[in-house]
């Protein structure tokens, strides 16, 4: 059975998640959190494995924001990762390009504070929502793209269930240089949730 609920306790005020697991869970972004990602965002730490090519600014946010509710629970499912312990916000990950006909989305995931990189939140992120795809929304393939420079990033995927699928060769241009981009997906029957064992190793 998939279960995106498997977190590590309950949440500072006693509540227990619905969507999360392990050291974090997932809630959807409030207009509060703007000023947050406008800051992760400016990041250059942060923007290098994404595809921005200049600052974001409050207005822009505002504008993304307006366009993340509209679509929420239609064509994607976007969420802010939090950490259990404390509910502070370290990141952002969600589902997009929802094609429920064939059971397809895309997947995207960013970590804001470079220091809160190395302690799992991601994973377990990827876990909770990886769950959420398969376990809610019937969903048969999972996808994503990741850069060839980003080899954390791929060594992160592939210790969740992640395979490479593919590459798109120099399709991406950064930095004064051409960067291949590797297409990886994971399919329901490839997910330990799937068939009631224990979901993959942590990290």
């Amino acid at each position: 059975m998939n279960d995106a609920r498997r977190t590590s306790g309950r949440r500072s005020d006693g509540s227990e998640p619905m969507l999360g697991h392990g050291s974090v869970y997932l809630r959807p972004a409030e207009r509060d959190d703007l000023p947050m990602f406008v800051s992760w965002l400016t990041d250059a730490r942060t923007t290098r494995t994404l595809a921005l090519v200049s600052p974001i600014g409050q207005a822009g946010e505002e504008r993304w924001f307006d366009n993340v509710v509209a679509h929420q629970g239609d064509d994607r499912w976007h969420f802010v990762i939090c950490r259990v312990a404390d509910d502070r916000a370290v990141g952002a990950i969600e589902l997009a390009e929802l094609d429920l006909r064939n059971g397809s989305a895309g997947l995207g995931i960013v970590i804001g504070d470079p220091d809160d990189t190395g302690h799992g939140y991601g994973s377990d992120a990827l876990r909770a929502l990886v769950a959420f795809g398969f376990g809610e929304l019937r969903l048969e393939r999972i996808w994503l793209d990741v850069y060839d420079y980003n080899d954390r990033a791929r060594h992160v995927y592939e210790r969740v269930g992640f395979i490479l699928e593919g590459t798109l060769r120099r399709a991406l241009f950064h930095e004064g240089a051409f960067h291949d981009v590797h297409r990886m997906a994971i399919l329901r029957d490839e997910w330990p949730g799937s068939s009631g064992t224990a979901e993959g190793a942590g990290g």
